[in-house]
């Protein structure tokens, strides 16, 4: 008998929609046979997204993809955790990141040396959950079920953060040609560091544009894409992934550009190498390419086309089910 493919979805606190619809969500997720829902940290707080879905549903396996470490002192993040843990009798798993400079800015926030910030962060949160953090009257209880902690990698040096203190790693934007060099590092430096994780597991999100309409839904992603590329991290990542000429054509339009002026410079390579799209059966197949560069969980991340957000996402849920 075939497994059924391990499979997830990613839903956004960008879009405007109130907890209800997450939670709704969720639940026909699981009525679907969908292993996960994970929730990104926009401009919501994931945690709680993820506590409301937990308490909603009853084998689905919730949490964040992912976290932003700035917004949470390692104490707070560790107990609140520990709580939706309890809540959801262990079905959960988080993701942390650093986010981008010029947001956190925006809010005041002093990224300072953003990599090893987040180590010592996921290092304190772990710590926090094992109960080997605080003292006296702040002394953390150990958390009653194991809760596995993501980190965020799009680098080779991020990667091998989550070797070295994280149980995974949780790429976003990765072109699939490059995944395989983030894995490899991050199960280099977990061996680098003595620690016998179950090959450094990673989930890896991934715009997902579903639709009859391949072109329309090709034109999609690009657009998608060219939000992205807005931001300096993800034109590194796409860089380093080899798309240089394309990233360089892009900066050189200035900080003015817009994404209806950067998407014409999307290559239809990079949209194949990063998104899923197209008909049900093209998406199935573009899925298994992920996981065989080493996804071991892709969660999709869907946007919609020519339709709304969280219509496009309760289709998907139908259309993509695992062993449907």
């Amino acid at each position: 008998m075939t497994a059924t493919p391990r499979l997830g979805i990613v839903l956004s606190t960008v879009t405007e929609g109130p907890p209800q619809e997450f939670v709704d969500i969720g639940q026909l997720a699981e009525r679907h046979g969908w292993e996960a829902v994970l929730v990104n940290e926009g401009r919501g707080d994931a945690l709680a997204c993820a506590q409301a879905i937990a308490c909603a549903t009853s084998s689905l396996t919730v949490g964040t993809n992912i976290a932003n470490i700035y917004f949470r002192h390692p104490f707070l993040a560790a107990s609140t955790l520990r709580t939706i843990a309890d809540l959801a009798g262990g079905r959960l798993r988080v993701g942390f990141g650093m986010s981008h400079r010029g947001l956190l800015g925006s809010l005041g926030i002093d990224m300072g040396d953003a990599r090893a910030h987040l180590r010592d962060y996921v290092a304190a949160v772990k710590a926090g959950l094992a109960g080997e953090a605080g003292s006296g009257f702040l002394k953390h209880s150990p958390s009653r079920h194991a809760v596995p902690v993501y980190v965020a990698a799009n680098t080779v040096e991020s990667a091998a953060v989550a070797g070295e203190v994280g149980d995974g790693l949780m790429p976003f934007l990765t072109p699939r040609s490059f995944l395989p060099q983030l894995v490899a590092a991050a199960r280099t430096s977990a061996a680098r560091h003595d620690r016998l994780l179950d090959e450094c597991p990673c989930i890896l999100s991934i715009p997902t544009f579903v639709s009859d309409d391949p072109a329309a839904a090709r034109s999609a992603a690009r657009y998608n894409l060219a939000f992205f590329a807005l931001l300096p991290n993800y034109r590194r990542q796409w860089r380093r992934a080899g798309y240089g000429a394309a990233m360089d054509a892009i900066r050189a339009l200035g900080k003015g550009a817009n994404r209806a002026a950067i998407a014409p410079l999307i290559p239809d390579a990079l949209v194949d190498d990063v998104c899923v799209f197209g008909t049900a059966a093209e998406c199935r197949a573009q899925l298994e390419a992920f996981r065989a560069a080493g996804a071991d969980m892709p969660v999709i991340a869907v946007s919609p086309v020519n339709e709304e957000r969280l219509a496009a996402t309760r289709k998907a849920i139908v259309a993509l089910a695992p062993g449907a």
